[in-house]
């Protein structure tokens, strides 16, 4: 691969990004708090993709895996509930409903896609494969 076409795929990433920023500022997720945005890793190898999300404070019963014409989303909320004597001081971890979504390559076996949740660690992982197969609901391990 030449460095132009690395070049052009991260300027194509980067302004990918900043159109999801700017939709996600100009039409806000429903929340009563802070909508905060996981951060997360892509990685490709010879046999698989895999998307890692970091998710600490929330449990796999929260988070929800959807894949439908080739997109994945991840929606789930991050809550921090007070007792009646608490008050923030300083709240500097976001918190709010969140959704991510991926556009996958043609390649993807969507049918054998995995999903596992340790230590606040979302890991997608899907296998490539010749032929596409269609999964609507992921659960998580």
């Amino acid at each position: 691969m030449s460095e132009f076409t690395i070049d052009i795929e991260k300027q194509l990433t980067r302004l990918g990004k900043d159109i999801q920023d700017f939709v996600e500022r100009v039409v806000p997720l429903e929340d009563k708090g802070h909508d905060f945005t996981p951060t997360c890793d892509i990685i490709e190898s010879d046999d698989t993709y895999a998307i890692k999300l970091d998710l600490p404070g929330l449990s796999k019963k929260e988070i929800n895996i959807a894949l439908q014409e080739h997109v994945l989303t991840v929606k789930g909320e991050r809550t921090e509930d007070l007792s009646e004597n608490e008050v923030f001081r300083r709240q500097e971890r976001a918190t709010g409903v969140f959704s991510r979504s991926f556009a996958l390559p043609e390649n993807v076996n969507a049918a054998e896609t995995d999903a596992v949740f340790r230590n606040g660690v979302l890991t997608i992982t899907m296998p490539k494969s010749e032929t596409a197969r269609n999964a609507t609901s992921i659960p998580i391990k």
